[in-house]
């Protein structure tokens, strides 16, 4: 089993920053890639920003420049950090790994106010 803990959601006005963390435990080993998406309200789920173990990363392009994904991969743990937040960012945040499988942290809600 594997756990994944968000943490660092909240209400910010619209230019500001967050910074999202989560913590990976449990039985994990060769880690495939560690990702951020989130939800919405009445949206589906998308890929905000992914890190591969090389270092690799993906951003949405409605992130890009932004939003800086990072990981620490001795720790088991990946960071967002989220500049410049706009009302369409709103939404929950979820932290993503996936190994052989794919595994999901519960959420941590972002509400950016205009």
């Amino acid at each position: 089993q594997v756990r994944l803990v968000e943490s660092g959601g909240g209400l910010v006005q619209t230019g500001g920053s967050l910074r999202l963390s989560c913590a990976a435990s449990g039985s994990i080993f060769s880690i495939n890639s560690m990702a951020w998406y989130r939800q919405a309200p009445g949206k589906q789920r998308e890929l905000v920003a992914r890190i591969t173990t090389g270092g690799s990363t993906n951003y949405a392009d409605s992130v890009k420049g932004r939003f800086t994904i990072s990981r620490d991969n001795a720790k088991n743990t990946v960071s967002l950090q989220m500049n410049s937040l706009k009302p369409e960012d709103t939404g929950v945040y979820y932290c993503n790994l996936v190994m052989r499988l794919s595994w999901w942290g519960q959420g941590t809600q972002v509400t950016v106010s205009s």
